[in-house]
């Protein structure tokens, strides 16, 4: 290729500089692409964006500020891409009830028609922000067959604070069912046009994923389908036993555990089947209120599933869930590998504890016990083990342990250090969990927190000290479902 005129990186081959700015990141790829009007030619190679990973709004930042950024990236881009990742935010902080009745505003709002107007006006600022970005991705992305990975997240759940979003809401956003029905048939067209897909994930994106959209899915991408996961707030099951039927490939599902039913277990568990190695399943307390969990996998369909599964390994998060109703679905022979118990007022019970060191001692790696209420509850009372040193004891796989929200005694918590020692990558308990015994305060010399934090280390055998900020432990519940079943998943 002839070289252009002038020395140094300008006269370098086009191909040449492409392939310098592929070792940039997508940030400092558009930097550099303000440049001059030949280095911007050359970012715009299609080679250098066959992956583009984005979170619109939250941190902070205004999420229809962000909407040009969006709309230039996905009209450049969006055409040829082979991996999208989007995460979308539409507001942070709370949003009141949709209705007008002041007593089902939070209590630290003040009441009046003026802070009433208000909220609603953000909420439909909100709503009419996130339904334009939608439809923003899915129309520069609806022609794509190149597309293989195509993972969303929205983080939209305070939108729903009333319920399922249906007309009867949308009529207060221009155009807001027009634009929900729009959007639900770009959504298929996509998988409809589609070739090549390897994974589809769709977690809580309002007013996207209907009963009906997987069957769009075409032939060739329900051959190359490796993972799939549809998570909803309070919809009906969004994957039927005949699309399932269709996806034999699949080695990966993310689903509402209500979603899970016996039927679902019986198709995985057939022998022509790929052997499925990852299932992701939310339990969330509040979607018990619309979704049964009658029907759902069996004792008799865990162990089908696991004789032609063998390697196939579980993660449970439970949101807000009583104890009795875990209790009904932690099954002996589910394969639970990863398990996350959040809550702020359905606190675990230390039978509860008793049951999961006893049934998945062999298989259990991965346990995040969190609360974020006012008390912090004691699980040893009237017990002469404390149940989560039990649980270290049983559990010798046991790799990751986060507590917060539970009292832990500080001589329990040196018992858990030595007990599993440096195989316990992961010792992660708020300094606010954390209590000290007085009477063996007493026999103890110099500070109770120095030796707490000395003992523990040469139980691990490492550095270790007790977490600080407490909003390592309280992120976004479904957000961090959402991350951690996409690590998982992906660690086949």
């Amino acid at each position: 290729m002839a070289l252009c005129g002038g020395v140094g990186a300008m006269a370098l081959p086009s191909e040449l500089i492409v392939h310098i700015f592929s070792f940039l990141s997508d940030r400092d790829k558009l930097r550099a692409s303000a440049v001059c009007s030949r280095w911007r030619e050359c970012l715009f190679y299609p080679a250098l964006w066959t992956e583009l990973k984005l979170r619109i709004g939250g941190g902070g930042c205004s999420s229809s500020d962000e909407t040009p950024k969006l709309e230039f990236l996905m009209r450049k881009f969006g055409s040829f891409v082979r991996e999208l990742q989007l995460e979308l935010a539409p507001v942070e902080g709370n949003l009141s009830h949709l209705n007008s009745d002041p007593s089902s505003a939070r209590m630290d709002q003040p009441a009046g028609p003026d802070s009433d107007a208000q909220h609603k006006e953000r909420w439909r600022d909100a709503v009419a922000t996130y339904l334009d970005q939608v439809l923003c991705v899915f129309t520069s992305i609806r022609n794509n067959r190149n597309l293989q990975k195509l993972s969303l997240y929205g983080d939209t759940f305070i939108l729903q604070q009333e319920g399922l979003l249906d007309s009867s809401h949308l009529h207060l956003i221009h155009q807001g069912d027009k634009k929900i029905n729009e959007i639900q048939q770009l959504f298929m067209e996509v998988l409809s046009n589609s070739r090549q897909l390897r994974w589809l994930s769709c977690s809580f994106m309002l007013g996207l994923v209907t009963p009906c959209s997987l069957s769009c899915l075409s032939n060739p991408s329900a051959e190359t389908l490796q993972h799939l996961s549809l998570l909803d707030h309070q919809l009906g099951p969004l994957v039927s036993p005949s699309e399932l039927d269709r996806l034999s490939n699949l080695h990966s599902l993310a689903l509402d555990f209500t979603d899970f039913t016996s039927e679902l277990c019986g198709l995985l568990a057939s022998p022509r089947r790929t052997p499925l190695h990852r299932l992701s399943l939310l339990l969330n307390g509040a979607t018990l209120e619309f979704k049964s969990l009658e029907g759902t996998a069996t004792e008799d369909n865990w162990k089908a599933l696991v004789r032609v599964s063998a390697n196939l390994r579980v993660y449970v998060m439970a949101l807000e869930v009583d104890s009795s109703e875990l209790l009904r679905v932690l099954k002996p022979s589910l394969p639970l590998e990863r398990l996350h118990l959040d809550s702020y007022s359905m606190p675990v019970t230390d039978a509860t504890l008793e049951l999961i060191s006893q049934q998945y001692n062999k298989t259990l790696t991965h346990f995040l016990l969190l609360r974020d209420g006012p008390d912090f509850p004691d699980l040893s009372i009237n017990r002469n083990e404390d149940p989560l040193v039990l649980l270290a004891w049983r559990c010798t796989q046991l790799a990751v342990l986060v507590i917060h929200g539970y009292t832990v005694w500080s001589h329990n918590l040196v018992a858990i250090s030595r007990l599993r020692g440096s195989s316990l990558r992961v010792l992660t308990v708020s300094e606010d969990s954390i209590d000290f015994d007085p009477d063996q305060s007493v026999c103890m010399e110099g500070d109770p927190v120095r030796n707490l934090v000395k003992e523990v280390s040469l139980g691990l055998g490492r550095v270790w000290q007790p977490c600080l900020d407490s909003s390592v432990f309280l992120s976004e519940p479904t957000q961090h479902f959402h991350h951690e079943l996409r690590a998982f998943s992906m660690g086949m």
